[in-house]
């Protein structure tokens, strides 16, 4: 991954991950199915850039991510300097600990620090799970 990725949110990730992939030969490289069969998250590789798409409905329809060292100590940074909570730090199903927050200008950032590698199974799990 490149040192920032851009998160888009989508109506419809599989539309917007074929048309990506047809106009700007974006290639697939993991998605993450419901389990009704649609993509929660279809990630795409734009020459050395990654643009993940997602198909849930929030606030915000752009996010940026970034992996640090250490959400934590950046989550407080973040904050002391004036950012809005939006997601609390916390360690999620994928593997990272993550957590969000909007910029004084209202962009909404995302920071990853990796914890672990977990199989496509493993998350399938845990997809189902939410969606049950």
């Amino acid at each position: 991954m490149t040192q920032i990725a851009v998160h888009l949110v989508v109506d419809d990730a599989a539309a917007a991950a074929a048309w990506y992939a047809e106009v700007l030969g974006a290639r697939e490289t993991s998605r993450v199915d419901r389990p009704d069969g649609r993509p929660l998250t279809v990630e795409l590789r734009v020459g050395d850039t990654v643009v993940a798409v997602a198909g849930a409905a929030m606030e915000s329809k752009a996010a940026y991510h970034v992996r640090v060292e250490d959400v934590d100590a950046v989550w407080a940074a973040a904050l002391a300097a004036g950012a809005t909570p939006f997601e609390a730090p916390h360690d999620a199903f994928w593997g990272e600990r993550t957590a969000q927050f909007l910029d004084p200008s209202g962009h909404r950032w995302a920071i990853d620090q990796h914890l672990r590698d977990v199989e496509p199974d493993e998350i399938a799990q845990h997809v189902a799970a939410m969606f049950a």
